[in-house]
């Protein structure tokens, strides 16, 4: 996976000031989007990579592994490569034209350096409005907190009607935690993580002012409150790096 990004640029998108605007998945942040996403979020590796060990336990024959919020496809690589399930198809979504034409060059790439991959559709959609249907896996990435709040049970609850029983979720977040005390701490540690990447102070104000009124995050207790509601039967947080965590919803 990483070596189809080695054409990244680095992230210096907020390392001159600049006027404050809403964050927003376009072509300036797509092409630094995986040193961004390397840099800012701990553990986003691991989270992918592990998908990838435990997607074929929850892929079933005949289905299909939706990548919500797909990016540049880094979650959907991993499921082409790890499931070997006959006439399962993954179906990467997001809703940035952007990212949708960057990670067509990463799938063709990826396509022609591995030669057993399960196929895969390309969709430029608003995952709210989707409709989704015989799923036995579905991953939603760092997305569901850039969804209103008030539209989030309301696609849980549409993901949960299209997977089919036994069929699993792999929501990741970045979480508030439950003990403003402890969230304070964690919240400084995240702030170190970045600075050891190579981020500024200014970088580090910036990116977080374009993100206050569109990244809007949960605590656990209230993800899993909330996929109860929408219908899955279980919920596990399975992995957590600082503050930033991946949770499996059974259906």
């Amino acid at each position: 996976m990483n070596s189809l990004f080695l054409d990244c640029k680095k992230d210096d998108l907020f390392s001159v000031r600049r006027e404050k605007g809403k964050f927003s998945f376009n072509e300036e942040v797509v092409s630094v989007f995986p040193d961004m996403i390397r840099r800012s979020v701990p553990g986003y590796t691991t989270i992918v990579e592990n998908i990838g060990h435990l997607a074929p336990y929850f892929a079933t024959e005949n289905s299909h592994l939706y990548d919500l919020g797909s990016s540049l496809g880094a979650v959907s690589m991993v499921l082409r490569a790890a499931v070997n399930k006959a006439n399962c198809r993954v179906i990467a979504l997001d809703s940035s034209a952007a990212m949708v034409e960057k990670s067509k060059e990463y799938f063709k790439a990826q396509e022609m350096m591995v030669e057993s991959l399960l196929p895969i559709e390309v969709v430029e959609a608003d995952i709210t409005d989707f409709e989704y249907e015989n799923a036995s896996l579905m991953t939603m990435n760092f997305t569901l907190q850039f969804i209103p709040p008030e539209k989030r049970l309301a696609l849980l609850t549409k993901l949960r009607k299209g997977l089919n029983s036994g069929g699993a979720l792999f929501l990741s977040e970045k979480l508030r935690l439950e003990d403003p005390e402890e969230h304070e701490f964690i919240n400084a540690l995240h702030l170190e993580f970045k600075r050891a990447n190579g981020y500024s102070e200014l970088e580090i104000a910036q990116k977080r002012d374009s993100l206050v009124d569109v990244m809007k995050i949960n605590t656990f207790s209230e993800h899993r409150e909330r996929l109860l509601a929408a219908g899955f039967s279980k919920v596990y947080l399975w992995s957590r790096t600082l503050n930033f965590g991946s949770i499996l919803a059974i259906a």
